[in-house]
């Protein structure tokens, strides 16, 4: 079969040179495919399609476009390689190619429009990738990975991966996944495979153009080089005026390159280095007036002139894949991970009524310095245990991380608050007196041992179990008076599930999870937080899932419950004060269903209801039991339509529905649901050319992503974007 790629980039590398450089080459490589395209197609070309169908990474099978991967095996949920169908939780296998043909160009759009159940309340602070999953939020409670590797959330923000160029496929775990990766996964885990180099040549680009100034540029290239040797090179470039001014604009670059050293017909090696740069949006939401959006005010921006949000990513990671037998599998990933980030913003706004300004506090500088390096190793081995086939992995992993935390949250000019007119204002500058200077570094070391094991009683009947333990040890230091503390945890994690199948294409399935939030962030822990405990969680979840019509149908359906102790969540309007609640609990069912019909027509649709409430939670005299928690919407729902009404032409439109959420304990501030509808139409002008049309947020609905409360009332709300167009096209040789 043919391989597949890995994204890697060079170290660093200039974002405006490289922009250049992707610029220069695309002009060229779109031309040379547009002249090919309009040759006839060889029989060993490779149109757009293949190039999502054919290959496969070592050991495991491609996902494909078009439907809920069922019957792909994956490593998301489990590190035997299990498909959905024999695992016993609930999973979703997103392709890259969908992401890519649903105008999906973040991940978080894949995740959150494709997903069952998952939404963002993305904002700048948390690095625009967090969501909310089975009622529980934040990047300490849904885990995000790249190609199996985590990067240790520091001050609650993750910001790599986030382009879907380079990706293969995004698996996304709902529910408790500590006993696979360790703190930080009560609510799940979003795993976002890349691309793996190829033996197969692999050509393509794309260019995109739209609305507010628009342009997209990227390619794909890979292939062999020589007979034991293939690579695999995607890179990407946006940027966009912004729909707010000023401010609004952004701009990114991810650049992934791969080789892969097929040392023997057994043992396989990849080097890979991926580089992300990102200069997203200044913009901090929209002040509330009485409770709502004024439209007027909807595309103004308050931030400050020459406001900065820079975030620069590198991973490196050695893998090597070791099978001496048809029985045996061996894996070890060395990794470096490395993050720049710096903010200089001023970041809360809300409107004051006595005198019709809009008052700006929270006047912010921080920059964040991190890096880890770690290795992970495991060994999967199938045989026979009593007399019953047995599949079993066992290893370890572990991790030293530094992170170096520059702030201003001492200085006076922190502390300043302007109001400023909503019509006719002047951003102003931020404050000389208000500059950061160093405030704490920690040093983090983490060694983990798991093992996971999977019995089959019969041709319908398997059990499955699951056991971690980790040990992750802080030292943190104040860089400002010298002091000092150390704390170290200790938390075992483990699960058990029954897969029964009716049928080759069914399962009924029974899982008992548990889990571990880390406190906060556990690597930027601070002294208020350090006597905390971990938070430690429940899962009880039944379900069913299968295949119909030969194939034509695909569905899941899922209950669970899932309860979580010693919660600890940031008091609103106090964002450097936080809590630990008694408990947390949420119990809801999910489904899904993708279904090809005649005539073209395709339809992909999938809910997801919950209760989602604080059990036991108490601020002094005050009781916020039976309230929805922060961030939490108890209905989300999508739909995806697709009919295929002409040779060579296709019609889209997508429906996203997410309930109402509140942005504080009190449940005194709410953020209305909203419905939103995307259309996109394409046309293959060759096998190996395809022009698309997509159109976003077709109703111009004005809707809330993130937002602010202080004492019970909202002030601001982050908004997302209006109705946009975009036009793009691919093309393969």
């Amino acid at each position: 079969m043919p391989r597949q790629v890995t994204h890697r980039a060079p170290g660093r590398t200039s974002p405006a040179r490289a922009t250049a450089f992707l610029a220069s080459l695309l002009g060229s490589t779109l031309l040379a495919g547009q002249v090919r395209a309009q040759d006839s197609i060889s029989q060993n070309a490779v149109t757009l399609d293949q190039l999502t169908v054919e290959g496969s990474g070592v050991g495991l099978t491609r996902a494909n476009p078009v439907g809920l991967n069922l019957t792909t095996s994956s490593r998301g949920a489990s590190r035997l390689g299990l498909t959905p169908l024999e695992t016993p939780a609930s999973i979703d296998v997103i392709s890259g190619e969908t992401a890519r043909i649903r105008g999906q160009n973040t991940v978080v759009e894949a995740v959150t429009q494709n997903a069952t159940g998952i939404t963002t309340i993305a904002s700048p602070g948390n690095g625009n990738g967090a969501f909310s999953s089975r009622g529980f939020a934040g990047p300490n409670s849904i885990q995000q990975l790249y190609d199996g590797t985590r990067l240790f959330v520091g001050a609650g923000t993750v910001t790599f991966p986030f382009d879907t160029w380079n990706v293969e496929r995004i698996e996304v775990l709902r529910g408790p996944a500590s006993v696979l990766y360790g703190d930080g996964a009560i609510g799940g885990v979003v795993n976002v495979v890349s691309k793996k180099p190829s033996f197969t040549p692999i050509h393509a680009a794309r260019a995109a153009t739209g609305s507010d100034g628009l342009a997209r540029l990227a390619v794909d290239l890979g292939g062999p080089i020589g007979d034991a040797v293939a690579y695999r090179l995607n890179v990407s470039g946006n940027r966009d005026g912004g729909w707010t001014s000023p401010n609004g604009d952004f701009r990114n670059l991810a650049v992934s390159g791969a080789l892969l050293f097929q040392l023997n017909p057994d043992l396989a090696v990849t080097l890979s280095h991926d580089l992300g740069y990102q200069e997203p949006a200044r913009y901090w939401g929209t002040p509330l007036v009485d409770g709502r959006i004024v439209q007027s005010l909807r595309n103004n921006n308050y931030n400050v002139d020459g406001a900065k949000v820079i975030w620069s990513d590198n991973w490196t990671q050695l893998k090597t894949e070791w099978t001496p037998s048809a029985d045996i599998t061996i894996r070890n990933t060395a990794y470096r991970l490395q993050s720049r980030r710096h903010w200089l913003d001023v970041e809360q706004y809300s409107f004051n009524r006595g005198t019709g300004l809009i008052d700006r506090s929270s006047y912010t500088e921080i920059y964040h310095q991190q890096e880890q390096v770690g290795n992970r190793f495991d060994a999967a081995f199938k045989g026979n245990v009593f007399g019953f086939r047995n599949e079993f992995a066992i290893g370890f992993d572990v991790n030293h991380v530094d992170f170096r935390h520059t702030n201003n949250f001492s200085s006076a000019g922190s502390n300043l608050v302007t109001s400023v007119d909503p019509f006719n204002y002047d951003p102003g500058q931020f404050p000389a007196n208000g500059r950061a200077s160093p405030a704490y570094a920690t040093s983090t070391n983490q060694a983990s041992v798991f093992a996971e094991n999977r019995l089959i009683l019969s041709d319908q009947l398997s059990f499955l179990t699951g056991v971690r333990f980790d040990a992750p040890t802080l030292d943190r230091r104040n860089l400002q008076t010298g002091d000092t503390f150390a704390r170290s945890f200790e938390a075992l994690s483990y699960r058990f599930g029954l897969v029964y199948n009716p049928t080759p294409d069914s399962a009924l399935y029974v899982q008992y999870a548990t889990a571990t939030d880390p406190v906060g962030s556990l690597i930027s822990l601070s002294q208020a937080n350090a006597n905390f405990d971990l938070s430690t969680g429940e899962q009880i979840e039944v379900g069913a899932k299968g295949l119909a019509l030969n194939g034509a149908l695909e569905w899941t359906l899922a209950g669970y419950r899932i309860v979580k102790d010693k919660l600890i969540s940031a008091v609103p309007g106090q964002p450097n004060v936080s809590t630990q609640v008694g408990r947390q609990s949420s119990h809801g069912v999910e489904g899904a269903l993708a279904l090809r019909l005649p005539d073209g027509w395709r339809i992909d649709a999938n809910l997801a209801l919950l209760h989602a409430q604080y059990d036991e939670f108490r601020e002094g005299a005050v009781s916020y039991a039976g309230n929805q928690p922060i961030d939490v919407p108890e209905r989300v729902a999508n739909v995806w339509l697709n009919w295929a009404f002409a040779r060579d032409w296709e019609a889209r439109i997508g429906l996203q529905n997410v309930g109402r959420v509140f942005s504080d304990f009190s449940n005194t501030a709410p953020r209305p649901d909203y419905t939103l509808a995307h259309l996109g139409l394409d046309h293959q002008v060759t096998p190996a050319s395809r022009l698309s049309l997509r159109v976003y947020n077709l109703f111009d609905t004005t809707y809330a992503i993130s937002g602010n409360a202080v004492d019970g009332i909202g002030t601001n709300w982050i908004l997302g974007r209006p109705r946009s167009f975009e036009v793009a096209y691919s093309v393969a040789w």
